[in-house]
């Protein structure tokens, strides 16, 4: 295979600050969650950040993952749109300078696509994302040659809310059944889930192979309150699950066994990209491998370390011997 892992997303680039909970409050959006701005918002608040130590590199759900995929050291590709600006420009070098291949051409107007990051003392983050032209990607920009070439279509469910992107998540589906390609598809947010929870109910019970989740989001799916009991009802239909617990650790549900995988105790600081980083892990490590509990164990210290951490990308990757030791046997 080429590529272990291709991936389709938003490309957008993440502009983290740590903020008092005062900014937050100050831009009048709801803390903790993401929310769509338009182009004069975001703006707005990018120049309040002014003076603040900012962190920027290349991000989006899928893209957080796919650059895990490759932080392991495992072969990973990207698709996603931005544009022919500076913003765009560093999206492209920030990717393959992590070793993603990425060869989508960029738009020729309008802006790239970011998401200001604001970190309050609690950890949590509160997501501005202007999507930009990340949200004109199409069916057109998947390139079925690359993508047969991988082992795993990894598709981020933030694509279903725009029509053109939609349109491409199905076809990388589409293309990834007819070349027995894996699909993994993650829920991306609980908010999502509420509003098109019939839509994902399709996914889970056709052509998806793995479903990323987590508990808040797999509780919304099924409507059912004790997370083992819908890691059970979401693998009634769909062969594996990765549903994560926050610092209770996750649940990998693979041939009908139900693998509880212990959390990494961190003091957390930063829980952007924790999810993502996650799924990069595991998808690695069921790439390269690993067994699906083996893969588990992965995932979870790489979340942990994620969340320890400012920003979506591992300050400290993992040395092969620190690998070895996480899977165990």
């Amino acid at each position: 295979m080429k590529y272990d892992v291709f991936g389709v997303g938003n490309a957008l680039v993440d502009i983290q600050a740590q903020v008092t909970d005062a900014v937050v409050e100050a831009t009048g959006f709801d803390k903790g969650i993401m929310t769509l701005v338009d182009d004069e918002q975001q703006n707005k608040v990018i120049a309040e950040l002014a003076g603040l130590s900012l962190n920027r590199c290349a991000g989006g759900s899928a893209a957080n993952t796919i650059v895990g995929v490759a932080d392991f050291g495992g072969k990973a590709a990207y698709v996603g749109k931005v544009a022919d600006d500076e913003t765009g420009h560093f999206f492209l070098d920030d990717m393959r300078k992590m070793g993603v291949s990425i060869e989508v051409a960029p738009a020729a107007q309008g802006q790239s696509g970011t998401c200001a990051v604001l970190i309050t003392e609690d950890a949590q983050r509160t997501m501005l994302t202007n999507l930009g032209v990340s949200a004109t990607l199409t069916e057109d920009d998947i390139d079925e040659e690359e993508l047969k070439q991988a082992a795993y279509v990894y598709i981020e469910g933030y694509l279903l809310t725009g029509e053109t992107t939609k349109a491409a998540a199905y076809k990388a589906i589409d293309m990834a059944k007819a070349n027995n390609v894996k699909v993994a598809f993650t829920a991306s947010d609980p908010f999502l889930v509420n509003m098109i929870r019939d839509e994902i109910w399709d996914l889970v019970k056709g052509p998806v192979d793995l479903l990323f989740c987590n508990e808040e989001e797999a509780k919304s799916l099924t409507g059912l309150d004790d997370s083992l009991q819908c890691a059970a009802a979401i693998h009634e239909h769909v062969e594996n699950v990765a549903m994560t617990l926050g610092a209770d650790g996750s649940l990998v549900v693979h041939a009908g066994e139900t693998i509880p995988v212990e959390g990494v105790k961190v003091d957390a600081i930063d829980t952007t990209g924790a999810g993502d980083m996650y799924a990069g892990g595991l998808l690695y490590g069921v790439t390269n491998g690993l067994s699906w509990k083996q893969a588990g164990r992965l995932a979870s210290h790489a979340s942990a370390r994620i969340v320890s951490q400012l920003g979506a990308r591992l300050d400290q990757k993992f040395t092969t011997d620190e690998i070895a030791a996480i899977v165990g046997d």
